[in-house]
């Protein structure tokens, strides 16, 4: 069972996602586990539970102390041998499908550092040996939305928590554009209707159809 660790300072944020849908039943069926831990719990008797400070050199904001985080990683990682860390950071490595699937059948356990404020104090990263990692080329608020990201991205590689295999759109053509029922859709006056191809029952010309409109090759990942 990969183990996936999320330091975090709003933990609440992470177990609403991954306590729902297909990620709430993997955990439920002891395929995955999402725990999190808070370095506000890590503080050290501060009155106030105060984890960030001023940045040396001037500035906005506020930056992460390193000491509850390390003592929170300590505590994710335990006697575990079998372990990966990783920081959130707009300057991280571009996490991958390829990279999801490595940590899926590589590790056990996986320690996601979800920053805050202006970041992480650098000590971090260098006390740990922990690899920087980007969802994209965009900045948050948090790390929380890219740790979420990662965990469900990893977590849909192990067999069978998507159910069938076949779910997972990198093993097969998955075109950008899907249609349900009704055949004919009636909205504002107007009828539109689903592609002939998709009705015709011809496996082989659906599936060339669907792969002209893969979502690999239109980039597009959900």
């Amino acid at each position: 069972m990969l183990t996936f660790h999320i330091i975090t300072l709003f933990p609440e944020v992470i177990s609403a996602y991954a306590g729902a849908s297909i990620l709430g039943r993997a955990q439920r069926e002891k395929k995955i586990k999402v725990k999190t831990y808070t370095p506000r719990d890590f503080s050290g008797g501060d009155i106030y539970v105060r984890v960030d400070g001023k940045p040396y050199g001037g500035g906005p904001g506020m930056v992460m102390q390193a000491l509850p985080i390390l003592k929170a990683v300590a505590k994710a990682r335990g006697k575990k041998k079998n372990v990966k860390a990783y920081i959130l950071s707009p300057q991280g490595k571009q996490f991958t499908n390829a990279m999801a699937k490595m940590i899926a059948e590589k590790y056990t356990d996986v320690i996601l550092v979800a920053g805050r404020y202006e970041g992480i104090d650098a000590r971090v990263k260098k006390i740990l040996r922990a690899e920087e990692i980007s969802t994209g080329p965009y900045v948050l608020t948090g790390g929380e939305l890219p740790a979420l990201a990662i965990v469900d991205a990893t977590a849909r590689q192990i067999d069978g928590v998507l159910g069938k295999d076949e779910s997972r759109e990198e093993t097969r053509a998955a075109s950008a554009e899907v249609y349900t029922r009704p055949e004919v859709l009636a909205y504002a006056g107007k009828k539109y209707k689903v592609p002939k191809i998709l009705l015709s029952g011809h496996h082989k010309n659906i599936e060339a159809w669907r792969e002209k409109r893969d979502v690999r090759k239109n980039n597009v990942g959900l």
